[in-house]
């Protein structure tokens, strides 16, 4: 889509191909994409390859999802970020799994932890980290490294937006032992009820957009002005395509390159 490669599935089928990857023991991260991500990764070619070397980049938004049918997959649905953290988180407590949070503003990380954890009895929770706002030294992010190492955590989730949060994972993945990296940005403030998340009826409806920026329209209105009507025009410029589906006989769903299934 527009060049950045979105994994045909389903919330299901990604914890499926999430938990294994837990128990192979392999080291990959996670993209939860929509609009805003797409168009910055048609800006910036370093961002596309790091969304296509990615172990999923999830259908986030709803015109992601309709993208993908109009190329002839009616087997997607949405991979809302906050839904994909809640369901894994989940699937965590029964297989003891511990996870960190990295990311979010003051204080966001410890009151997600406890809302997290009164949520999910049973939830392992190995640390938090609240970076500052601005690049850190390299010894800051070796400290950083050190801590999440130390903690023992499989699971890693993300809280810094996009672009910034893909890039962290795609310059951390092999650096830190952790299993998983999941970049899920908002869902740290809806999760940990700082900020109100969109009724449903909103999000199928794809009108998410409309319920954030009447919420936070400083913050968002030039993000939407910038690439709503940009991702309308190029999408109907240069059509989804279907890749090529090879069969996967752990029967899970991933990344045309690494899990056997299509983008």
């Amino acid at each position: 889509m527009l060049g950045v490669g979105i994994s045909c599935l389903t919330l299901e089928s990604a914890v499926e191909e999430v938990s294994g990857w837990v128990v192979r023991d392999d080291h990959r991260y996670v993209c939860v994409t929509g609009v805003h991500g797409v168009m910055e990764c048609r800006r910036d070619p370093e961002l596309a390859r790091i969304h296509n070397r990615s172990g999923l980049t999830t259908p986030d938004g709803m015109p992601m999802v309709w993208s993908a049918r109009w190329a002839g997959r009616r087997d997607v649905s949405r991979v809302y970020g906050p839904d994909l953290m809640a369901v894994v988180l989940a699937r965590a407590v029964e297989r003891g799994w511990s996870s960190f949070f990295y990311g979010g503003g003051p204080g966001v990380g410890e009151l997600l932890a406890e809302r997290l954890s009164a949520r999910f009895p049973g939830l392992r929770i190995a640390g938090t980290w609240t970076p500052p706002f601005r690049p850190l030294r390299p010894d800051e992010d070796a400290e950083v490294v050190r801590v999440i190492n130390a903690s023992g955590a499989q699971l890693v989730w993300v809280g810094l937006s996009t672009p910034k949060q893909e890039r962290w994972m795609a310059e951390h993945v092999g650096t830190l032992r952790a299993n998983v990296l999941f970049g899920v940005g908002a869902a740290f403030d809806l999760h940990a009820g700082t900020v109100p998340q969109a009724p449903r009826w909103a999000q199928r409806s794809g009108l998410e957009w409309a319920y954030r920026l009447g919420r936070e329209p400083r913050r968002l209105w030039r993000r939407y002005l910038r690439n709503n009507p940009a991702f309308v025009l190029d999408i109907l410029a240069h059509p989804p395509r279907p890749v090529r589906t090879i069969p996967d006989p752990a029967g899970t769903v991933g990344s045309g390159s690494r899990a056997g299934a299509p983008r």
